[in-house]
């Protein structure tokens, strides 16, 4: 039996649309055997999250789980799902979709195919056909070349074999998929209830605005083999095209936001800099050897860490209250700093008690460090700003 990967996949995030839950979607898949799930919510990530998560805790068998997402344009182009490749691609990805949201109105989003081709590149590029046939593909050819596929959809109408027909005549590969909205038939009373609420319509009133049918839902690989038997080319791109998207959300970790620092300087450097700086002024006869000690030993495990830019922020803000004579204080874990002493966040001397720097920070632990500032209160709002 041939392998097969459904990778047009709406949840729940698709609102008024998609009628399952990610985690619904990927146990039926994992029962089924798909190998692959493409989650492509209409222009948003949101689905992506919790299908990885209910992936990983499935443990062996679920099927891998390719993030993506489905672009609706505003003009005349056609749906199109892109699946990122490598961790590149997913960043253009969130970026475009980011540029849509902030031209589009509130809560919506406006992408127009002039906006990408910033975004093309190392996506694996899925165009959704209208159901009348009538669309001009050439750009996005341009655009993804070998990377693009052409969706082959049954919709379960006696043109279906000359529609699939004439998509091949394209020339681009067709990719099977069920289009999917559910895990299983039996949501079909859901998402006819959901297409009424976004139509604006009741179920008695609705006629052709529901779905004709309830198919739309997750299909065992052998079921889909035997509906696309006269063009198995269309299976077998499924798994071409999830082979090809190496991408994962484990690749992702928390990457602070850049911090200011001089030019030439390394935000580790300018924060040792400043930390020696600080630590003259408070020792103007000179720097105790063990606070000394202390303090290079902080620094390592704040680079080892890379927490380096963190503390930047944290001394920034504490430097604007000061020179504008707005009280502040640091308290808490970061009262066993010597470091947030010299840079002025804490006004613990370290040589009045014993440090224990592993209660505020450890490599061990490797928890990012919480340095709480209170500020008077009448004037906090202007720190804030």
């Amino acid at each position: 039996m041939p392998g097969y990967a459904e990778l047009v996949v709406a949840t729940a995030f698709s609102f008024l649309r998609g009628a399952s839950h990610a985690t619904e979607l990927v146990a039926r898949a994992a029962e089924l055997g798909i190998a692959a799930l493409g989650i492509a919510d209409r222009n948003t990530v949101a689905g992506v999250v919790r299908a990885h998560t209910a992936s990983r805790e499935l443990g062996p068998g679920a099927p891998r789980i390719l993030p993506g997402a489905r672009l609706v344009f505003a003009d005349a182009t056609p749906d199109l799902v892109l699946l990122p490749r490598d961790r590149a691609a997913w960043g253009r990805l969130t970026t475009l979709l980011t540029h849509g949201k902030a031209q589009g109105r509130k809560g919506g989003c406006t992408l127009f195919l002039s906006d990408l081709e910033a975004a093309a590149a190392g996506q694996a590029a899925i165009l959704i056909p209208p159901t009348d046939g009538n669309f001009d593909p050439r750009p996005l050819q341009k655009l993804f070349g070998h990377n693009l596929s052409l969706a082959a959809i049954r919709h379960w109408r006696d043109d279906d074999a000359s529609r699939l027909r004439h998509l091949a005549g394209f020339g681009i590969p067709l990719l099977a998929t069920g289009d999917i909205l559910m895990h299983t038939p039996e949501r079909r009373p859901l998402a006819d209830v959901l297409a009424c609420i976004r139509e604006s319509t009741t179920l008695e009133q609705a006629g052709s605005l529901l779905a004709a049918h309830a198919e739309r839902h997750l299909k065992p690989p052998a079921e889909m083999a035997r509906l696309f038997a006269a063009c198995p080319e269309a299976i077998a791109r499924t798994m071409a095209v999830a082979d090809s998207c190496r991408f994962s959300l484990d690749q992702l970790t928390y990457e602070y936001p850049d911090e200011p620092v001089p030019p030439g300087c390394t935000p580790d450097g300018h924060l040792a800099a400043l930390a020696w700086e600080g630590a003259a002024r408070r020792w103007p006869q000179g720097v105790p050897e063990n606070v000394r000690a202390t303090m290079q030993k902080e620094l390592a495990v704040i680079a080892e860490l890379g927490y380096a830019r963190y503390f930047l922020t944290v001394h920034d803000i504490a430097v604007f209250a000061r020179t504008r004579g707005i009280l502040c204080q640091g308290r808490g874990s970061a009262a066993n700093s010597a470091v947030c002493y010299a840079l002025g966040i804490t006004a613990v001397d370290p040589t009045k008690i014993e440090l224990l720097f592993e209660r505020f920070m450890s490599a061990e632990r490797r928890e990012p460090p919480d340095i709480d500032i209170d500020f008077e209160h009448e004037r906090r709002e202007e720190v804030i700003q």
